[in-house]
């Protein structure tokens, strides 16, 4: 899947992406493919959905990088 993220709080490891389609997606910092455990807001990524506990949360998170 493919979207933006539109919030990220370092402090806390939390962030939202918005998909292509709108539909806003949960991530934790543990889910950034590179380590990092950081991402800027506003940065395309393709991510896959993961089901947990009833709920769906983005994991897999790689930034898109323009060629």
């Amino acid at each position: 899947m493919h979207g933006n993220v539109t919030w990220f709080d370092e402090a806390r490891g939390l962030g939202t992406i918005t998909r292509d389609d709108d539909v806003v997606v949960p991530f934790h910092c543990t889910q950034i493919a590179d380590g990092s455990r950081t991402i800027e807001e506003g940065t395309d990524v393709s991510f896959v959905l993961l089901s947990k506990l009833g709920r769906y949360e983005a994991t897999a998170i790689v930034p898109i990088t323009a060629v």
